[in-house]
């Protein structure tokens, strides 16, 4: 199965956006864990803004950037949003109200609470009205999401937009989950795109085994290692460079994703 990448997102401490990334992941820049960079959801009207969670203003950050670089339209992109854990900090405030005395749960709150959030407010700014999935797979979900886009981009012969983001979680939780963090990453797919608009072409398939790619800088492989949306690092770098490059990423247990990206 192969696809070609029309369009890049990229969020986080010191990789703040696809062009700064790539000179990061391409080795022309050293990294260093900058201050949490502000997304912006611009795209939301002002009222959907406010009421915006950090988490979907993270994916929709990403997604406009990705989306702007493929110049389709995003209604005619389907969508797959991957996260672990979805909105931790909505779960959280969640859980305090339930342990008082009153248990009032606010609307809005619930509203928030669901795994679809972030896709739901991507339909809402965009007009949107193709094909939505919304996945999670623990610390895998950024690689079935990546499988999940990339088929049915493969089957459907339409563009794709794939969107994963972690982002920490709130004292407690952060002590069963402990994600340090925050990383969001975005992905434009289409299966046979016109000559001279794909930055790469991407052969996906599965495998039973394989040693997982890691990074070769300490402080990305720890980025790697620590948010599960950053799970995706090995494959950006390869974006980012040139040539033809493996990466193998773990995919439910003991099968492997393996891509073969030509930059």
């Amino acid at each position: 199965m192969r696809v070609a990448i029309v369009g890049v997102g990229l969020l986080s401490a010191g990789l703040e956006g696809w062009v700064k990334g790539r000179e990061v992941l391409g080795g022309m820049r050293p990294f260093y864990f900058d201050s949490l960079p502000d997304p912006d959801a611009g795209l939301l009207p002002a009222n959907e803004r406010r009421r915006s969670t950090v988490g979907v203003r993270w994916a929709l950050h990403v997604a406009q950037e990705a989306m702007a670089q493929s110049r389709l339209d995003p209604r005619d992109v389907a969508t797959v949003f991957a996260s672990s854990g979805g909105e931790m900090g909505v779960l959280d405030q969640l859980c305090r109200a339930l342990a008082t005395t009153e248990r009032i749960i606010s609307p809005t709150l619930f509203h928030q609470s669901v795994h679809n959030t972030a896709a739901g407010y991507w339909g809402i700014a965009t007009s949107c009205q193709q094909s939505s999935t919304a996945l999670s797979c623990y610390d895998d979900s950024c690689a079935a999401g990546l499988l999940e886009a990339a088929t049915y981009a493969t089957m459907e012969g339409c563009p794709v937009l794939f969107v994963s983001y972690d982002l920490p979680a709130p004292d407690p939780l952060i002590r069963a989950r402990p994600i340090q963090s925050a990383f969001a990453t975005a992905l434009v797919l289409t299966a046979s795109p016109a000559a001279g608009t794909a930055n790469a072409t991407v052969a996906l398939a599965s495998a039973d085994c394989g040693d997982v790619t890691e990074m070769s800088d300490s402080e990305l492989e720890r980025l790697r290692a620590d948010n599960p949306s950053g799970r995706l690092l090995p494959m950006l770098r390869a974006l980012a460079g040139t040539g033809t490059s493996s990466v193998c990423m773990n995919l439910l247990g003991d099968q492997r994703l393996v891509m073969e990206v030509e930059a």
